[in-house]
């Protein structure tokens, strides 16, 4: 069944096509140190090159990648390197300071291009100001 775009404006208007919510965002996967270092026996316990290390692959929803990474952090420090690296979570007053750093930054560089600007105009007004008085012919007359 194919859908014209007007039928699917119509179903969308009547509410029959659900819209995705702008906040509910995809979160990354998270691994235990006990899973990895069970998938990676597994996955090295089978044949180089078989077929079964695929399957292994799909249906885990893994990628290659995946193994070459765990077992870097394995070889790295065991136990140690498979468990997730915890993340650094700021406070909303730091988020808020960063923020606003940012922003002084910017108005700083902002700050200092208008002064140049200024500085500019004024040295150009000077100078123009200064030829107009060298090529203005004399006012007066002589009598």
């Amino acid at each position: 069944m194919t859908m014209t775009t007007s039928s699917l404006l119509v179903r969308a208007h009547d509410g029959g096509v659900d819209e995705p919510d702008p906040a509910a965002r995809p979160r990354r996967r998270t691994f235990t140190a006990e899973y990895k270092e069970g998938i990676l026996d597994e996955y090295d316990a089978l044949a180089h090159g078989s077929v079964e290390r695929g399957a292994l692959l799909r249906r885990e929803g893994l990628y290659t990648s995946h193994i070459a990474e765990w077992r870097k952090a394995r070889a790295a420090g065991a136990r140690d390197g498979l468990a997730p690296k915890p993340k650094a979570r700021r406070s909303p007053e730091q988020v808020e300071l960063e923020r606003l750093r940012r922003r002084n930054e910017r108005l700083e560089v902002e700050l200092a291009r208008t002064k140049t600007a200024l500085e500019i105009t004024g040295k150009v007004h000077a100078l123009l100001e200064q030829l107009s008085e060298s090529a203005a012919p004399d006012t007066k007359l002589k009598p």
